[in-house]
């Protein structure tokens, strides 16, 4: 049985009232000596708590889908194969690679395509029309599912030799693949704006980036030893849909974008890889990881100030040509937007958008139509080319 969905709900919903009549009916029934009676009862009482709390989980979670399956949950997946050493070029380093595509270098041997098998995820929080595929990073070591949606556009006859912009989108930690499809509605919400041409037709992406546990953050960054997350979302993944789909390979037609601790990893990857990404989207994100005990770069020192956003910007060799969207409450993200927005110079561009709400989806999901119309004043809708 899914995690999410409605028949584990139910399931839940109904296990209260059973726990409750149980625990009545049982309770005056309890034999034996008085401290086997204390502990049957206190096991009944338990079980009620745990009823409850199971149900109420589930509701938060369907809601939020912080954990998209019991892999989530559980959070041992088996999502590294490997850390190889990997080429500076694919590794973060901040410059411009030979011909702009994601993981190239002019050092690099020719490659032959991966094409993935793609089928509906399988979730009834996530519309049908999102495919997923399991893909096995060739060059960073990490297996993992990517979801894609296509705009309505991509099947067009009109459209069928046109390349399309991306946007790789990132959920919060622990978060899932699918929170952008299920929880904020990214394509549903979408996909009228992109048919009324007031939104551009983005292929829409979010691989998995919980890769080691539930209580271990990688915070997008390639750490020896332990991962190379940074190279699975910026090599591995871009190359992989540039095989399967009509992507626009240059970095002017990707952007990134992300909530929360998502946000951050957005941020971070747009400006370590301004020959890849052209935008950057973060919704209550943050600079500075210090306070996250579970982020492996907020635990190194040299981690934690080169995957600092505010840092990669004040000490790129030259500003990027990069446009970052910016949002957050006070203390939420705000004035670490507003620093970026002090430290930016031309051709950078920082756009600070003061919010008020909740650190949940709740707050984000509305603000979804808005931040994509900013997007498409970056990147433009693309011609169609029959």
């Amino acid at each position: 049985m899914q995690l999410t969905g409605q028949p584990f709900l139910i399931l839940t919903i109904i296990l209260v009232p059973v726990s409750l009549l149980v625990t009545l009916v049982l309770w005056g029934r309890v034999g034996g000596p008085k401290p086997v009676q204390l502990l049957a009862r206190l096991v009944m009482l338990l079980f009620c708590q745990v009823t409850a709390v199971a149900m109420i989980f589930v509701m938060v979670n369907n809601a939020n889908m912080i954990y998209g399956s019991w892999d989530d949950l559980l959070g041992d997946g088996g999502h590294i194969s490997s850390v190889p050493n990997v080429p500076a070029a694919a590794a973060g380093a901040n410059g411009a690679s030979a011909n702009g595509q994601p993981g190239n270098d002019a050092a690099k041997p020719a490659r032959s395509k991966v094409i993935q098998q793609f089928k509906p995820v399988d979730d009834p929080l996530v519309p049908k029309d999102v495919q997923t595929t399991d893909l096995k990073g060739a060059v960073s070591g990490v297996d993992g599912e990517v979801n894609v949606w296509l705009p309505p556009q991509y099947n067009d006859p009109a459209y069928k030799n046109t390349n399309f912009p991306v946007v790789e989108l990132f959920p919060g930690f622990p978060g899932s693949s699918k929170t952008w499809f299920g929880s904020l509605k990214v394509s549903e919400q979408l996909a009228p704006l992109m048919k009324s041409g007031q939104v551009t037709p983005f292929i829409l992406i979010s691989p998995r980036t919980q890769l080691i546990s539930t209580t271990v953050d990688t915070g997008c960054a390639n750490v020896p030893g332990k991962v190379n997350a940074d190279t699975w979302l910026s090599t591995d993944v871009p190359q992989m849909i540039l095989d399967n789909f009509r992507a626009d390979p240059s970095p002017n037609g990707w952007a990134v974008g992300g909530f929360s601790a998502g946000a951050a990893c957005a941020d971070r990857m747009a400006l370590l890889h301004p020959d890849r990404y052209r935008a950057a989207v973060s919704l209550s994100g943050y600079n500075d990881p210090h306070s996250l005990t579970s982020s492996l770069t907020a635990n190194d020192p040299h981690l934690r100030e080169t995957s600092n956003p505010l840092y990669i910007l004040k000490h790129a060799a030259t500003p990027p040509n990069l446009a970052l969207y910016q949002s957050g409450d006070h203390g939420d993200g705000y004035e670490d937007g507003q620093a970026l927005a002090t430290a930016a110079k031309p051709p950078t561009t920082v756009k600070v958008v003061l919010t008020t709400g909740p650190h949940t989806p709740s707050l984000w999901r509305p603000m979804v139509p808005d931040v994509f119309k900013w997007l498409t004043t970056i990147i433009p809708a693309p011609r169609p080319s029959a």
